[in-house]
């Protein structure tokens, strides 16, 4: 029996190019993983100078060839009222004190609801949101979800309950270039994250959702209804 000379046999050198991708690919994950948990650490003291969804914004301003100004003071969380700091949790994760990162109720009504046909909606908690923030920009993704899985719960062990509101309110983005309780109140009200009222402070956070399409003097019903679910919180 003859061997056919254009048949060319696995080699074990491809194998093993394929196995030293994997091991490369997998250490440069580690690696990448073990930053952001570092900045995750860091963030317990030292405020971020800019997070992914800033650097995203500017990149996409500059691929349109589009003008670009941010606004972005960080302001501590004794700076920002407390009905600013109540209506965005009764918004966004009315379990923000209960859970350790995940809302599991929330995301199964999430889950419930889109499988029905209704209305998209998302379940995520603030640790969530704060996570996306820093390392992920606005981009949905497998991928992107495990990574956040991952850091939450070193996000809750490192930063603690306060901090990670603190964080939240100060780099989620209120609008176009604008990032942060306290840019928002100075560009839709001409106050501080102190002075503003209960009201206002429902408005705002009504646009969280959609920053860049929602505009807080729209949002009549649903900052009502956030200002109901802030009564009913004890608030």
């Amino acid at each position: 029996m003859t061997e056919n000379p254009d048949i060319t046999p696995e080699t074990p050198h491809r194998k093993s190019s394929l196995r030293s991708f994997l091991r490369w690919f997998f250490v440069g994950v580690a690696l990448l993983w073990s930053v952001a948990v570092l900045i995750l650490v860091a963030a317990r003291w030292i405020d971020p100078p800019t997070t992914a969804v800033h650097m995203e914004r500017r990149l996409q301003a500059w691929i349109q060839h589009k003008p670009y100004y941010d606004r972005y003071e960080f302001v501590p969380l004794s700076q920002i009222s407390r009905d600013f700091q109540h209506a965005v949790i009764a918004a966004e994760d009315v379990r923000f004190y209960q859970h350790y990162g995940f809302d599991w109720h929330a995301m199964q009504i999430a889950a419930e609801d889109n499988m029905e046909g209704g209305r998209i909606r998302g379940g995520s908690t603030l640790t969530q949101q704060l996570a996306k923030n820093l390392f992920f920009g606005t981009g949905r993704s497998i991928l992107r979800k495990g990574a956040e899985f991952t850091l939450v719960p070193v996000a809750e062990l490192a930063l603690g309950k306060p901090r990670i509101l603190e964080l939240y309110l100060n780099v989620v983005e209120w609008g176009p270039g604008v990032y942060g309780a306290e840019s928002a109140c100075r560009s839709y009200y001409q106050t501080s994250a102190l002075g503003i009222d209960r009201e206002q402070a429902a408005r705002l956070a009504a646009i969280l959702p959609l920053p860049l399409k929602r505009r807080p003097d729209r949002m009549n019903r649903y900052s009502g209804l956030i200002q109901e679910r802030m009564s009913q919180m004890g608030w």
